[in-house]
């Protein structure tokens, strides 16, 4: 995996360039936001994921998230921050973060957590044998059809527009059994692949951003159940 890790105190880095080595990564270091977006667009297509701080000087992390974001709608972004506000992690996941890790934290947790990251990214762009008998699409439905090979997702024919990883991996994870009611819980263990201990804002959040997302292709078919959670249902959709 190749990794760019934007973070300012060097000695952080230090520390997980250790275990970072022991994973066997490619691993370029930047210490500002400036220098971040310089190093990322030097080559945009060859990196695996990014680790990016929220607090940096030059350019905070969450200008550099919306820039790395209007180059690339798919490398997966992991946000470091030591706030842990709700305000403060939904901004992040609007600026196209997909993962958070509050500071401080233990080496080991990030390193799991970037491989949770990255294998659900795997998952999302991976080959699937029903997507040769859909005409490349894995998901469809009489009105909706993913593509997980593209990245990209379908509302009558419109285009869902610029999904993050973890929308799509989100959007993936209702549509492929349409009407089942999923819960937080649920939602966290199958598209994040960990347990948050109970932090349901990361799907709240997530479900409002995609939610605007599939508005700009045509009817909204992510629908709460209110006292549940949410599913997937485009039954009404003409």
């Amino acid at each position: 995996m190749k990794l760019l890790m934007v973070e300012d105190n060097k000695s952080v880095s230090e520390m997980m360039a250790m275990f970072f080595q022991k994973e066997e990564w490619d691993v370029t270091y930047a210490y500002d936001g400036n220098e971040a977006v310089v190093v990322f667009k030097s080559d945009p297509e060859s990196w695996d994921m990014i680790t990016l701080d929220l607090n940096l000087p030059k350019k905070d992390g969450m200008q550099v998230a919306k820039e790395i974001r209007e180059i690339s709608k798919t490398v997966p972004i992991l946000m470091l921050t030591a706030r842990d506000s709700d305000s403060d992690q939904v901004l992040g996941f609007e600026m196209g973060a997909d993962d958070y890790v509050t500071k401080p934290f233990s080496p080991i947790t990030l390193i799991a957590r970037i491989k949770a990251l990255q294998r659900r990214s795997h998952m999302a762009n991976g080959d699937d044998e029903d997507q040769n008998k859909n005409n490349g699409f894995d998901i469809t439905t009489d009105h909706f059809k993913l593509n997980s090979n593209t990245h990209e997702a379908y509302l009558n024919d419109n285009l869902i527009p610029d999904l993050t990883p973890k929308e799509f991996d989100l959007l993936k994870t209702l549509a492929q059994k349409p009407r089942q009611v999923f819960s937080r819980e649920q939602l966290l263990e199958l598209v994040w692949d960990y347990e948050y201990y109970g932090d349901e804002r990361t799907v709240d959040a997530h479900v409002k951003k995609l939610r605007q997302k599939v508005e700009k292709a045509g009817p909204q078919v992510i629908q709460t159940v209110w006292g549940v959670g949410y599913k997937f249902d485009d039954t009404e959709v003409k």
